[in-house]
C-alpha cells in the first residue's frame, strides 16, 4: 500500500453496526406503539426488503420518503400485518429519530481508526442521509477521527457514481492513487472506487463472495496487515 495518504470509509455496516443498531430501533418503537410482532420476526423479512429498496434507492430509481415509507410497508405486509397508512408514517419517523441513539460498532472499530488515524487521513463517504449519518457519528463518539464527511445528499449522487468519489477527493484534496476505499457493499463501495483507481479493501462480514483481485478482511482488526 506504497502512496497512501488518504483512507476513506464507508460508515453503515463497516464501521457503524447496523443490523444491531436498526433491531435495537424496532424493539423500541414496537414497544412504544404497541406493536404485538416479535422483532425477530419483522427483522427476517425486513432485512432483504429493505437492502432492494436501498439498492433502487443508490439507482435512483426511488425518493428518500419512498424507500423510508415503502420498506415498513412491505415488510408489514409480508406479515399479513394491517397498519394504517398513518402509523406507517409514524413509525417511519420514529425509527429515523432513534435509530442514532443506538451506537454499537463493530468490534475493534475504534482502535482501527486509533492506528490508522496516527498515519493517514481519515473520510467518510456514506449513501446514508445526511442529518442520520452526523448524529450517528456524533453519538458514536466517531467523529473526530474523520476530516471529511461526505454523504450522497451533500455530494447530490450516490455509490457507485464515481461522482461522490471525485467530490469527496476533491474535499479531501486528495487524488486516486494516493487513496484506498474500506466498504462492505461491493458494487458501491469496492467497485465504485476502483473504476477511478482507488485501491480497496472489502470487509467481508458476511462471507459474500469477492473476486480475486480484491483485498478483503473479515474483520477490522486485520486492515492492519495492509496499511
Amino acid at each position: 500500500m506504497n502512496g497512501i495518504k488518504h483512507v476513506f470509509f464507508d460508515l453503515d455496516h463497516t464501521l457503524w453496526d447496523f443490523e444491531t443498531n436498526s433491531r435495537s430501533t424496532f424493539e423500541l418503537i414496537f414497544e412504544k406503539y404497541q406493536i404485538p410482532i416479535a422483532v425477530d420476526d419483522f427483522k427476517t423479512r425486513y432485512k432483504p426488503i429493505n437492502e432492494q429498496y436501498w439498492k433502487l434507492y443508490r439507482e435512483d430509481k426511488i425518493t428518500k420518503e419512498k424507500l423510508r415509507y415503502g420498506r415498513l410497508t412491505d415488510a408489514f405486509k409480508a406479515l399479513n400485518f394491517e397498519l394504517s397508512e398513518e402509523m406507517i408514517h409514524i413509525l417511519s419517523e420514529e425509527y429515523i429519530a432513534y435509530l442514532s441513539s443506538f451506537n454499537t460498532l463493530f468490534e475493534g472499530a475504534i482502535e482501527i481508526l486509533e492506528y490508522l488515524n496516527k498515519k493517514y487521513k481519515l473520510h467518510i463517504i456514506t449513501n446514508g442521509f445526511n442529518e442520520v449519518q452526523h448524529k450517528k457519528l456524533e453519538n458514536a463518539l466517531l467523529k473526530p477521527y474523520f476530516e471529511q464527511i461526505i454523504t450522497s445528499e451533500l455530494a447530490g449522487v450516490k455509490k457507485p457514481n464515481p461522482k461522490i468519489f471525485y467530490y469527496a477527493m476533491k474535499l479531501a484534496n486528495a487524488r486516486a492513487e494516493e487513496s484506498i476505499m474500506i466498504g462492505d457493499n461491493f458494487e458501491a463501495d469496492i467497485l465504485g472506487a476502483k473504476h477511478l483507481g482507488m485501491q480497496t479493501i472489502f470487509c467481508d462480514f458476511n462471507g459474500d463472495v469477492a473476486t480475486e483481485h480484491v483485498l478483503s478482511v473479515s474483520n477490522l482488526s486485520e486492515i492492519k496487515t495492509f496499511l
